[in-house]
């Protein structure tokens, strides 16, 4: 790859790529080989099944959050 034949556009995807890679090898993955308690588990799949739905809008108002 010549780096002189980039477009800005294309140095600009390189650049944000190769910060991306170096973000995931220093801070990793803190879950990375954590077990789901049974609970979570078991409230995930019927979260997963459910056809209720709330709007991130319901979500903030709950938490008094402001977008």
């Amino acid at each position: 790859m010549d780096l002189a034949q980039l477009t800005l556009n294309q140095l600009k995807e390189l650049v944000r790529g190769l910060v991306d890679d170096r973000l995931r090898e220093l801070l990793g993955d803190p879950d990375l080989g954590l077990q789901l308690s049974e609970a979570l588990h078991t409230q995930l799949k019927e979260s997963l099944t459910s056809t209720e739905r709330v709007s991130g809008e319901e979500v903030a108002e709950k938490l008094d959050l402001r977008w």
